[in-house]
């Protein structure tokens, strides 16, 4: 049985199964205004189409959805395979509290309820 494949049908196949990925894939990453689909993440770095996204160097905001995950330092490592990907220098996650400038007593009431 032969493996070979014809040009065409491997090309056909290869942007098929990068389509399916770029569905299936919930993450994206803000660059100032610009968003891009994240076609899969790893431990320090993750994957974008290569014919979208440009070199990109600096701070983004990586989301899953609509939830802000983390800002992260990112520089563009390699293209491969319509693949660029891109190496995480540094990861600063997001908290889901904003900062106080006070401590906060452990007993404090959490909200006040008017009299009735």
């Amino acid at each position: 049985m032969s493996t070979y494949l014809p040009p065409e049908v491997q090309a056909g196949l290869d942007a098929a199964r990068a389509t399916a990925l770029r569905k299936s894939s919930r993450l994206r990453i803000e660059a100032g205004q610009d968003s891009y689909s994240v076609l899969r993440a790893w431990e320090g770095g993750f994957a974008l189409h290569a014919e979208g996204a440009p070199h990109l160097r600096g701070l983004v905001d990586m989301y899953d959805g609509a939830r802000h995950l983390s800002r992260c330092l990112i520089v563009a490592s390699e293209q491969e395979g319509g693949e660029m990907r891109f190496d995480i220098k540094r990861v600063t996650e997001a908290g889901g509290e904003q900062p106080v400038d006070f401590a906060r007593a452990p007993d404090a009431p959490v909200a006040l309820l008017p009299k009735t």
